[in-house]
C-alpha cells in the first residue's frame, strides 16, 4: 500500500508566502478580527476576481447568510436554491426564517437548470432571491440565469465556494450576481483553514455586511447596538494565510486541470464512464474531478476499492430535496440531480498528488473493469 491520498487537502505554498503574512500579524500584535491582512486580503481578492468591494468573513456560510440579509430576505420569503449542492448553501435561508424552493440541475452544466428555474418563477412569482452554485468548479449557464433574475427583478447571489478561479465567458464566477461568495475552507482550491468572502459592486451593502459581521456595533463611545449583529469577521491571522494562498491560486487551478485531464485521458475508454460536462464558454477550476457511471461498475465499487488503498473519494452531493431536514420543501425539476447523485463519484483531486499518485488511482479503478 502506498501513502494516503486525500480528496482535496490544504496545500500551503512552497515559497512560504503564508508564513510571512502570519508572522507580520504576530510581530505587530494584530491577533484580532481586524488588521492590515484583513483589509489587504479584501482588496486583493476583489481585484483578482474583478469586483469593486469585498468583506472578509469567518466562513462561506456566513457570507451567504449576510448576502441574504443584504438582499432583504426575511421571514416567509421564498428563495430559489439548487438542490444539488452542499447544505451550507441552503442552511442560511433557514437562518433568515425564509422558505427554500429547490431547483434541479441540467446535464449540460450539472448546475441550476435555467428551464427548471423558469418553471419555478411561474409557480412562485413573488420569490425574493435566487442562489446559484458553481458546482465542483463548473460554471452555471449565467447569461440565461442573470436574464431571468433581471426579468423578475430578483436579487441573484452566486455561491462560488467551489469555483474560485473559474471563468464564464472570460469573467470570474462570483461576479455576475448582486452578491458573490467564496469559501476558504480546508478542502477548497485555496484555504485559510476556515473563512469566506462576500463580494459585490454595491459599496453601501458591503459596508453594511461588515457592520453586521462585527456585532452591529454602532458608532458610539459606549457599546450600543441598534440592530441584530453577528460575530462573522475574519481574523487577521487567517487573512494572512489567505493573502499568501492567493498568490498561488493560478498554480492550483493549473494543477486541478492537469488532474482532470489525466483522469479523462486514462478513464474515458472504460465502458459506462462519463465526465463532468465541458462547455466552450466555461473555464473551470476543476476543484473536484467527478465522473458518472452507467455500467456494471458502480460508484460504491470505486469508493470501496480506493478506500482499501487509503485513498479518499466521495459520492456526488446528495440533493437537498432528498435530505431529511429539507424534504418538506418544494422541488422543481425532472430528477437530473437524483441521477447524478446515484451515479456519480468524486475522484481524489488533491493538488499535492504526483503523476505517480494519479496513475496509482487510475490503476485501481481500471482493475474493476477486468474483474
Amino acid at each position: 500500500m502506498g501513502s494516503r491520498i486525500f480528496l482535496s487537502s490544504p496545500h500551503m505554498s512552497d515559497e512560504g508566502y503564508e508564513l510571512n503574512y502570519v508572522k507580520e500579524a504576530f510581530d505587530t500584535n494584530w491577533i484580532a478580527p481586524l488588521g492590515e491582512n484583513v483589509n489587504e486580503f479584501e482588496k486583493e481578492l476583489a481585484a483578482k476576481v474583478g469586483s469593486n468591494n469585498a468583506a472578509a468573513l469567518s466562513s462561506g456560510t456566513a457570507a451567504i447568510h449576510l448576502a441574504l440579509k443584504a438582499a432583504g430576505v426575511s421571514q416567509g420569503d421564498i428563495v430559489f436554491c439548487p438542490t444539488l449542492t452542499f447544505s451550507a448553501t441552503a442552511n442560511p435561508i433557514i437562518y433568515q426564517n425564509a422558505i427554500p424552493v429547490f431547483i434541479d440541475s441540467d446535464f449540460e452544466t450539472w448546475n441550476m437548470s435555467p428551464k427548471a428555474l423558469e418553471e419555478a418563477f411561474e409557480k412562485y412569482p413573488n420569490v425574493k432571491a435566487v442562489i446559484v452554485v458553481h458546482l465542483y468548479g463548473l460554471s452555471a449557464d449565467m447569461d440565461i440565469i442573470v436574464e431571468l433574475c433581471k426579468k423578475h427583478n430578483v436579487t441573484l447571489i452566486e455561491d462560488a465556494a467551489e469555483s474560485l478561479g473559474t471563468y464564464y465567458k472570460g469573467k470570474h464566477t462570483g461576479t455576475f450576481g448582486d452578491y458573490g461568495i467564496f469559501s476558504f475552507n480546508g478542502n477548497k482550491i485555496i484555504t485559510t483553514s476556515g473563512g469566506g468572502m462576500l463580494v459585490s459592486d454595491n459599496e453601501e451593502r458591503v459596508a453594511k455586511v461588515r457592520f453586521w459581521a462585527t456585532q452591529s456595533r454602532d458608532q458610539a463611545r459606549h457599546y450600543q447596538h441598534s440592530e441584530l449583529g453577528f460575530n462573522y469577521r475574519m481574523s487577521n491571522v487567517v487573512a494572512g494565510i489567505g493573502r499568501g494562498q492567493l498568490k498561488v491560486l493560478d498554480k492550483r487551478v493549473k494543477k486541478k486541470n492537469h488532474i482532470f485531464n489525466l483522469y479523462k485521458r486514462e478513464l474515458s475508454g472504460l465502458e459506462g464512464v462519463g465526465f463532468m460536462p465541458s462547455n466552450e464558454w466555461n473555464e473551470p477550476n476543476y476543484w473536484l474531478s467527478s465522473i458518472t457511471l452507467s455500467g456494471k461498475v458502480r460508484p460504491i465499487d470505486i469508493m470501496e476499492a480506493l478506500e482499501k488503498e487509503k485513498i479518499e473519494s466521495r459520492p456526488i452531493w446528495k440533493p437537498m430535496h432528498l435530505q431529511p431536514f429539507f424534504e418538506k420543501f418544494d422541488y422543481v425539476g425532472r430528477n437530473v440531480s437524483n441521477y447524478l447523485f446515484e451515479n456519480g463519484v468524486c475522484l481524489p483531486s488533491d493538488t499535492k498528488m504526483t503523476d505517480i499518485d494519479l496513475k496509482r488511482v487510475v490503476k485501481i479503478i481500471k482493475k474493476l473493469w477486468n474483474e
